[in-house]
C-alpha cells in the first residue's frame, strides 16, 4: 500500500496537518460530492480525527446505504443515535422517523403525534410535498448541533453531514433557502432561518466537498464548488481528493508507454499473460491513469480556489476500519 501524498503544486500552502484542527472548529459540515468518490470514507476518517483531539462527534447519514459501521468496525446503523467509539457517535437518518419526531416536539403530546403522523392520509401528504422529507432529515442533523448536556456543554460538538451524491446534495441545502422564500412565518420557517444563519456563517458551519482525481468527478466538482458559492452563498471550506496514487513515472516515461496503442488494446493482458511483455502492458495502463490523475490535479488547482487535501489511494485497506484510521493520521 502506499502511504505518500501526492506532492502539492508548488507554492500552495500545506493542507495536511491542519485539516482536522481547522474544520473542527465548525458545529456542523455538510459534505458532499459526486457518488462515489469517498464522501464517507472521509467523514469516517474525520470523524476519528476529530474524536482523537476529544470532540463529539456525530455522523449523519440521510436514507442512506450506509458503509461507515464496516469503516468504523461496528454494528450496522439504525435510525437511532448510537455510540460508535469513544467521542464518536452515527445515525442513518429516516425522514419518517426525523418528522415524527419533529412533530412530537412541536406537538408536545406523543399521542396527538401519534395520531397525526400514523394517518394514512397525513402521510401521504407529508411525501408529495416536495423538500419536507430532505428538510426533515437536514433539520434534525442541524437540530442535534442545538442540544446540550445537563452541565450546559455541547451534546455534540461537530456534526458531520454525509450528504447524498452531488445532485440530490445541493437540493438538500437548497430547502431551507427555499421555505425562507415560501414558507410564511411559524415555527417551519423559524427553524430554517436558524439553521440557514448557520450554514452561511464561515466561522461555525461550511460545506467540504470531496472528488477524484478522474475526469468526470472533476468536472463535477468545478460545477458543483460554483453553484454553492454563486447560487446558495454558502461558504466551501475545503476539497478532498480521494484515492491519488504516488506517481511512479515521469511525464516523459508516462508520454513513451502510452504511444504504442497496442498496450492499451482490451485483450492485451490476455495476449502477453506470462510473458515479459505483460508487465509492460500494466505499466501502460498505470501511466494513462497516471496522466488522468495528473490533468485531474492540475485542473482542480486552476478552476477550484480552493487548498486541495489530497489522500492517498489504498488498496487492501480500503474501507476497512486500518483504512479508516491511516487516513484519520493524515488528517
Amino acid at each position: 500500500m502506499t502511504r505518500n501524498l501526492s506532492t502539492p503544486r508548488p507554492g500552495a500552502p500545506s493542507a495536511t496537518a491542519a485539516t482536522a484542527a481547522d474544520l473542527g472548529t465548525r458545529r456542523f459540515l455538510f459534505v458532499t460530492g459526486k457518488g462515489g468518490v469517498g464522501k464517507t470514507t472521509f467523514c469516517a476518517a474525520l470523524a476519528l480525527a476529530l474524536a482523537a483531539q476529544g470532540k463529539r462527534v456525530l455522523v449523519a447519514m440521510p436514507q442512506a446505504k450506509e458503509r461507515l459501521s464496516a469503516m468504523l468496525g461496528t454494528p450496522p446503523l439504525t435510525s437511532e443515535i448510537a455510540q460508535l467509539g469513544k467521542n464518536i457517535w452515527a445515525v442513518n437518518l429516516s425522514p419518517e422517523r426525523a418528522l415524527y419526531e419533529y412533530g412530537e416536539m412541536i406537538l408536545k403530546v406523543k399521542a396527538v403525534a401519534k395520531a397525526v403522523f400514523d394517518n394514512k392520509y397525513t402521510r401521504t401528504f407529508f411525501r408529495a410535498t416536495p423538500g419536507l422529507y430532505e428538510w426533515a432529515m437536514l433539520g434534525k442533523a442541524w437540530f442535534h448541533t442545538t442540544e446540550t448536556l445537563e452541565d450546559g456543554s455541547n451534546r455534540f460538538d461537530v456534526v458531520l453531514f454525509d450528504a447524498p451524491a452531488t445532485g440530490h446534495g445541493v437540493d438538500m441545502l437548497r430547502v431551507p433557502k427555499v421555505i425562507l422564500d415560501a414558507v410564511p412565518p411559524g415555527i417551519l420557517r423559524r427553524d430554517a432561518e436558524l439553521a440557514w444563519a448557520m450554514f452561511r456563517d464561515p466561522i461555525q458551519s461550511g460545506v467540504v466537498v470531496v472528488t477524484l482525481p478522474e475526469e468526470m468527478p472533476t468536472t463535477e466538482t468545478v460545477e458543483l464548488v460554483n453553484n454553492i458559492r454563486t447560487e446558495l452563498g454558502l461558504p466551501v471550506l475545503k476539497l478532498i481528493v480521494n484515492g491519488v496514487l504516488t506517481p511512479l513515472f515521469s511525464e516523459g516515461e508516462r508520454d513513451e508507454l502510452v504511444r504504442d496503442g497496442a498496450l492499451l488494446a482490451i485483450d492485451a493482458p490476455q495476449t502477453t499473460a506470462g510473458t515479459r511483455d505483460s508487465a509492460i502492458v500494466a505499466g501502460a495502463r498505470r501511466a494513462v491513469r497516471e496522466r488522468v490523475q495528473a490533468e485531474s490535479l492540475a485542473r482542480l488547482d486552476r478552476e477550484v480556489d480552493l487548498v486541495a487535501l489530497r489522500l492517498p489511494f489504498l488498496f487492501d485497506e480500503a474501507g476497512t476500519p486500518e483504512g479508516t484510521r491511516l487516513l484519520a493520521m493524515r488528517l
